[in-house]
């Protein structure tokens, strides 16, 4: 089966990759503008059954000709961070809004069975209620969250106008190795070093998720009959940031080295996501501990332990 991933070189398209091509027959077309993605992220699979296209879902042509052949398309390109978005609101439309469309009218116009679109928990915004299930009203509170409830529109015009299948898919909070620049991956690294954790509020309640998880549920909706409703991806489970903050430094042997500063207005404070359709729809289960993999991602310290 040919197959699309764009984002591929990012952290969550890189570990989809790799088990794409586990699978023999599969090829794969990656796409990426290396924005935040890196070709080391891929160069494990070197393989002529990947094909990397250094391009941006804004180029309509770039996307048109990645598409051509496939049978499937795993649209996971994205300006996915909170803040940045909101730095650069225009990128984000331009990336998230005018990219999504790209790749569905180039999908639609080539025939390809599916897509699957990697949305996210942004789009509830403040949640009504926890834990937050799929049919909670969309009210994104930053230009991020604006921009996936958007697309995910856009999805629904093209699945119920079009024809074109698209499975939605609701991520909370992903981690895993080769993510970079969000909280975990930023405390683990200053925890490492010895400097403190930098805490905006702290009283933020987080649904986290390994990248595992997240991959088998994108590869179990690419095949199973589906009603074109978007499916929640998380553990479940709500982690109190500070309880975060104290796993990592004790994974280093350190002790109460957080630095209060006051919350970010732009960023979403509590979210855990109901996972009932995950477990009837994809057959997965959430872990019993959303953080079992955070011992496996922090680095030996100059002490030579973690």
């Amino acid at each position: 089966m040919r197959i699309v991933v764009t984002g591929a070189a990012g952290f969550i398209g890189s570990h989809l990759v790799d088990a794409l091509l586990a699978q023999p027959g599969n090829e794969v077309v990656a796409l990426d503008n290396l924005q935040r993605g890196t070709l080391s992220n891929l160069e494990p699979n070197e393989t002529d059954r990947l094909r990397i296209v250094i391009a941006d879902i804004a180029d309509r042509q770039a996307v048109d000709a990645a598409v051509r052949g496939a049978e499937l398309v795993y649209h996971l390109a994205a300006q996915s961070n909170v803040m940045g978005a909101v730095a650069d609101p225009r990128y984000s439309f331009e990336t998230n809004v005018t990219g999504s469309f790209n790749v569905l009218e180039a999908a639609s116009a080539n025939g390809v069975r599916r897509v699957v679109f990697t949305s996210s928990r942004e789009v509830y915004g403040d949640a009504l209620s926890l834990p937050v299930d799929e049919s909670q009203p969309l009210a994104p509170r930053n230009p991020y969250g604006a921009s996936k409830a958007a697309a995910e529109l856009y999805c629904d015009i093209f699945w119920r106008r079009f024809g074109l299948e698209v499975a939605i898919l609701r991520l909370a909070n992903v981690y895993g190795a080769r993510d970079r620049d969000r909280v975990i991956p930023l405390w683990l690294e200053r925890a490492a070093v010895g400097l403190a954790l930098d805490v905006y509020g702290g009283d933020q309640l987080i649904d986290f998720v390994p990248v595992a998880l997240v991959v088998r549920a994108l590869q179990r909706v690419s095949a199973v009959p589906f009603d074109g409703l978007p499916i929640n991806i998380g553990s479940g489970i709500g982690t109190p940031l500070l309880d975060l903050a104290r796993r990592i430094l004790d994974l280093h042997h350190r002790r109460g080295e957080l630095r209060m500063l006051p919350s970010r207005d732009a960023e979403v404070r509590r979210f855990v996501a109901d996972v009932g359709r995950m477990r009837s729809l994809l057959g997965i289960e959430p872990p019993s501990d959303p953080l079992a993999e955070l011992s496996a991602l922090a680095r030996p310290t100059a002490a030579g332990k973690v």
